[in-house]
């Protein structure tokens, strides 16, 4: 049995996944559109909440983002709320598609 979290991206369903023994227990959903990378929410099986699964989907996708040179449009607010936390990440926000989900003028939160 293999108790190690594992993110993939699974590119047919458009989603990047944590998988923890065979199961998917969190996902965030995206969309490509031409350059951008459209995040539309996070989700985290409720048994496995508080364990940092989203903080980690999240940062895959950020960090792919990044990697692949694209722009992002975010409709999630936890992803938003994640970028507040790691400011480094604003710099991908598409500018004249920023999404339905503001990223907050605030401190970074300690983790």
């Amino acid at each position: 049995m293999n108790t190690a979290l594992q993110i993939r991206n699974n590119t047919t369903d458009g989603a990047f996944e944590a998988v923890l023994d065979d199961e998917v227990v969190g996902r965030v959903g995206y969309r490509l559109r031409q350059d951008r990378v459209v995040l539309t929410h996070t989700e985290v099986d409720e048994a496995h909440r508080g364990e940092g699964i989203a903080n980690q989907l999240v940062q895959t996708a950020l960090d792919d983002i990044v990697a692949t040179g694209r722009r992002l449009t975010n409709f999630c607010p936890f992803i938003a709320d994640y970028i507040a936390d790691h400011p480094s990440y604003k710099t991908i926000v598409d500018p004249d598609h920023p999404g339905g989900a503001a990223v907050p003028e605030r401190a970074p939160r300690e983790n």
